[in-house]
């Protein structure tokens, strides 16, 4: 019998929060319908930012434990693990992130097929308003990436369809993080024009209400952030802590 004495990664900081109070809500300290501690009080409780609490707090909403209502916070949905989990995601291996990519293409090319089908007036005013937003960020020599998220969203939103939406914030959970890093390299290798030609091909298809064109436009955007990720990885530990 070979044992396998490779040392795993570490859970981040943001696995570990959200891993406590999943616990609680599991346990039974909370039940169906309770209302969570607030962002402060939990980030007080555990240690920790608010930002990462939010992340964590998000982590359960893709995990089908809480969903969060606009002004009131965070509140218990399920009690029991139920959730689609993709288990061993290692984003520091390249064939991991390709099979995350794969899978995330598969969703969000078929989810903007759907939205240059079905796409409203307003809702294509508000992916331009991202796409926008998006440029004025590199202009201002930022990542982009709360505006990058944005556009995917508003797009996968346009589909008409809220479980895309629910799968493709599962998938970009456990890439987000790979995605800044990438973003943050891609800023000093001159690769964001590729960015935004990528997101306009996908917006020119979605206004000429072209599927199979935004199906592809999709997928090459896809391909690109794969690249880009893949040159990130080649360059070694040092080039990733950014």
């Amino acid at each position: 019998m070979v044992v396998d004495d490779r040392v795993r990664r570490a859970p981040s900081l943001v696995d570990v929060v959200a891993g406590r109070i999943r616990e609680d809500i599991t346990s039974g300290m909370y039940a169906i319908g309770d209302k969570l501690p607030t962002e402060r009080d939990l980030s007080e409780k555990y240690g920790v930012s608010r930002p990462i609490v939010r992340e964590a707090i998000g982590t359960l909403k893709r995990d089908g434990l809480v969903a969060t209502r606009q002004g009131l916070g965070a509140f218990v949905i399920e009690t029991k693990e139920i959730a689609f989990r993709l288990a061993g995601i290692d984003l520091t291996d390249a064939i991991d992130i390709r099979n995350v990519i794969e899978l995330l293409m598969a969703v969000e090319s078929a989810a903007t097929a759907l939205a240059a089908e079905r796409r409203s007036a307003e809702q294509l005013a508000a992916i331009e308003r991202q796409l926008h937003s998006i440029q004025q960020a590199f202009d201002n020599g930022e990542a982009g990436i709360e505006e990058d998220l944005a556009f995917h969203r508003e797009i996968v939103d346009a589909s008409g369809n809220p479980h895309f939406r629910e799968m493709s914030d599962f998938l970009e959970s456990h890439v987000r993080n790979f995605i800044r890093k990438a973003r943050a390299s891609s800023l000093r290798n001159a690769l964001l024009a590729d960015v935004q030609r990528e997101h306009v091909a996908i917006f020119n298809a979605i206004a000429e209400g072209s599927p199979q064109e935004a199906r592809r436009a999709a997928e090459e955007h896809l391909r690109g952030a794969a690249n880009r990720l893949a040159l990130l990885l080649s360059a070694g530990p040092a080039a990733r802590q950014v």
